[in-house]
C-alpha cells in the first residue's frame, strides 16, 4: 500500500513538472507571439514618429507610448539604434526615447495582474506586483532626465564609453536584439496566420490561458516544502534576489517574462511585494546584458544605446537596492494603489490607459511642434571621436 502510495505521489510530482514547463513555455510563446504580431502592425509608425522627437520631454513620451503599442522595448531600441546610425537622430534626442522605452515595457506585467480580477485579494496583491516595476523605471526617469537635459549626462558618459568598445571595421547589416528561443514557432504561427491583428488576438488569449494554469495547477505544487526552500533562497536577501533577477533574465532574454512571472506569485502570496522588488531590479539590468552582447562589434551608435539603457538601469539600482529606506518607497506606493484598485476596479484601468497612452498621446499631439535648444552628440565616424554639435532651434551654430 505504501509503495502505490509513492508511485502515485512521484506519478503526480511527474505530471506537476510537465504542466509547469509547458505553462511557462506556453507564457514566454505567448508573449513573443503579442510582441512580434504588435511589431509587424506598429514598426512603420513607430520609425516615423520616432525622427520628430526635437523636444526631449516628447521623446520621453513617444518612447514610451510606442513600446506600450510594440510590447518590446528592444524592438523599440533596435529601432531607434537603426535610426541613429543613420544619421536622422541624435543620440541626445534617442535618450530619452530610450527612457520611455522602460517605462512602456512595463505594461506587459500590469496586464498580467487583470487575470485575477475576479478575485479581489489576489488582484490587490497582482497589481500592485505590476505597478511597483513601473514605478521603479518612473522614479529613475524622474531623476536621470533632468541631469541629461541639463548636463548630457547619460548621452556624453555613453558616447565617451563607446569608443572603448566599437570595432576598427564598420558594421554593415541590420542590428537586432537577441530574440527568445521561441521565435521560429512564433514565425511559423505568424506566417500560418497571416494577419497580424488574429495572431495578437490569438497571443493575448494564450496569454491569460497560460497565467490561468500557472495559478490554478502549477502553483498548487509551491506549497510543499521544496517551493518554500527555493523562495526562501532566492527572495530572503535583496541582494541575492537582485542577482537571480539579473541571470533569469538574461537567460529568458526578457525582463518582461521575469517580471510578468513575478505577478503570480505575489499574487497567490508565495512572495511578498518587499522581497520581489530587488528581483524586479535586477531583471531591468539582466535585459541590458543581452542588449550589450548584441552590441558588441557593431555600429558605435549600437554600442552607444547599449551603454545608455544599461546605464540607466544600473545608475537606478544604485539609488534603490542598497537602501531600504528608499527601496521602500514604491513598494508602499504599489501596495496603496493595490489597495485603491480593490475599492474601484476601474482604477487599474485608468491608470494603463492614462499613462501609457492617453497621457503620452496629447502631450505629443500639443506639443509636436516645440522644440527645446541642447546639446546634441553624434555618434559615427572614426574610432574615439565624438562630434558634439550645439542645437538652436531649427538651426545649428557654427
Amino acid at each position: 500500500m505504501a509503495e502505490i502510495q509513492e508511485v502515485t505521489e512521484t506519478q503526480n510530482k511527474v505530471v506537476i513538472v510537465i504542466s509547469m514547463l509547458l505553462a511557462l513555455l506556453l507564457f514566454i510563446f505567448a508573449i513573443d507571439l503579442m510582441t512580434v504580431s504588435l511589431t509587424n502592425i506598429n514598426n512603420q509608425v513607430a520609425s516615423e514618429i520616432f525622427t520628430a522627437a526635437n523636444n526631449p520631454f516628447v521623446g520621453l513620451f513617444i518612447g514610451l507610448l510606442m513600446t506600450a503599442l510594440v510590447q518590446s522595448s528592444s524592438t523599440v531600441t533596435a529601432i531607434i539604434v537603426a535610426i541613429v546610425a543613420s544619421g536622422s537622430l541624435t543620440l541626445v534626442q534617442a535618450v530619452p526615447l530610450i527612457m520611455g522605452a522602460n517605462i512602456g515595457t512595463t505594461i506587459t506585467s500590469t496586464l498580467v495582474s487583470f487575470s485575477f480580477i475576479m478575485k479581489k485579494s489576489e488582484y490587490k496583491k497582482a497589481l500592485s506586483a505590476g505597478v511597483l516595476h513601473d514605478l521603479f523605471n518612473i522614479f529613475t526617469v524622474m531623476l536621470l532626465l533632468p541631469l541629461e537635459f541639463y548636463f548630457g549626462f547619460l548621452s556624453q558618459s555613453a558616447a565617451y564609453l563607446a569608443t572603448f568598445f566599437s570595432s576598427d571595421a564598420a558594421y554593415e547589416g541590420q542590428y537586432t536584439y537577441n530574440v527568445i528561443f521561441l521565435r521560429p514557432l512564433t514565425q511559423y504561427v505568424l506566417n500560418t496566420v497571416g494577419l497580424p491583428v488574429i495572431s495578437l488576438i490569438l497571443a493575448i488569449a494564450l496569454l491569460f490561458g497560460a497565467i490561468k494554469v500557472l495559478s490554478s495547477v502549477v502553483y498548487k505544487s509551491f506549497i510543499s516544502i521544496n517551493f518554500s526552500k527555493i523562495s526562501k533562497h532566492i527572495f530572503k536577501m535583496p541582494f541575492r534576489a537582485f542577482a537571480y533577477g539579473i541571470f533569469f533574465t538574461a537567460a529568458v532574454q526578457s525582463s518582461t517574462v521575469t517580471t510578468s512571472l513575478i505577478v503570480p506569485l505575489v499574487a497567490t502570496r508565495k512572495v511578498s511585494l518587499v522581497r520581489v522588488f530587488p528581483f524586479i531590479i535586477g531583471a531591468n539590468i539582466g535585459t541590458c546584458v543581452t542588449a550589450a552582447i548584441a552590441a558588441i562589434y557593431k555600429s558605435e551608435a549600437a554600442i552607444s544605446i547599449a551603454i545608455v539603457h544599461f546605464l540607466f538601469n544600473f545608475i537606478g539600482a544604485l539609488i534603490f537596492l542598497p537602501f531600504p529606506a528608499i527601496r521602500n518607497i514604491p513598494v508602499k506606493i504599489a501596495a496603496f494603489f493595490g489597495k485603491q484598485s480593490v475599492k474601484t476596479r476601474f482604477v487599474g484601468f485608468a491608470y494603463i490607459l492614462l499613462t501609457f497612452f492617453i497621457i503620452p498621446f496629447l502631450l505629443i499631439y500639443f506639443n509636436k511642434n516645440e522644440d527645446v535648444s541642447h546639446l546634441d552628440i553624434k555618434v559615427g565616424g572614426e574610432k574615439n571621436k565624438s562630434e558634439l554639435v550645439i542645437r538652436d532651434e531649427a538651426h545649428f551654430l557654427p
